[in-house]
């Protein structure tokens, strides 16, 4: 017999835990599904964070046993329902967070809608605009994502080593390091200044007489 099954077994002289109830379970389900801490989503259920984080492994102990082949240990059920239902609501949480990073950092997000009626001096039509204040993309959602998703590159204690060079070798040795935080800023006011130009951030209609601002 493995030594996990001989975990498992111990797990059923336990008998039901009395702490873990449907309310408790609902209430650390919830929190998971909002993205809280551990230590959080078991002060939100009630229970100390060294029972919730011991019932999730003795739940994920029974569900690799399960996946490994072995029978179900009725006593661990209730302990392998929690740790699926967590894992799973955790997962929707961080994608539905990496997804508000991704619109913050491809920018673009309505901030403002204006409706406006004017007559036209040309027709003398009234005419009705609706105009759109947009937010412009945010290279610094990018740098939060790779910091934490590639630390081993990106992260605040990777050593990273940048050369300018050419085809033919290396930089020359009087040539300065990049400042990468710096070419990416002055990027970002670039391509802001390109899809937002200063003149027609104030929205003004030259040359109109406004009926119903």
């Amino acid at each position: 017999m493995s030594t996990r099954r001989k975990a498992r077994r111990s797990t059923s002289r336990r008998g039901r835990p009395l702490l873990l109830s449907p309310e408790v379970e609902t209430r650390l389900v919830n929190a998971s599904r909002m993205g809280i801490a551990v230590e959080l989503a078991a002060e939100m259920a009630g229970i100390s964070r060294t029972s919730f984080l011991r019932w999730m492994a003795l739940g994920r102990a029974e569900a690799e046993a399960r996946e490994d082949g072995g029978e179900p240990d009725p006593a661990a059920e209730q302990y392998a329902a929690l740790y699926e239902q967590v894992r799973t609501a955790r997962a929707h949480a961080a994608v539905r967070a990496m997804a508000n990073i991704r619109r913050v950092a491809d920018g673009g997000i309505v901030t403002k809608v204006t409706t406006r009626k004017y007559r036209d001096p040309e027709t003398g039509q009234i005419v009705e605009e609706t105009v759109e204040d947009r937010t412009a993309p945010d290279w610094r959602a990018d740098a939060w994502y790779l910091e934490r998703q590639h630390r081993d590159h990106y992260g605040k204690d990777a050593v990273v080593a940048v050369e300018i060079t050419g085809l033919s070798g290396p930089a020359e040795a009087d040539e300065q390091p990049v400042d990468l935080s710096a070419l990416a800023e002055r990027l970002s006011k670039t391509l802001s200044a390109v899809q937002y130009p200063p003149e027609l951030e104030g929205g003004g209609v030259v040359d109109v007489e406004v009926i119903d601002p």
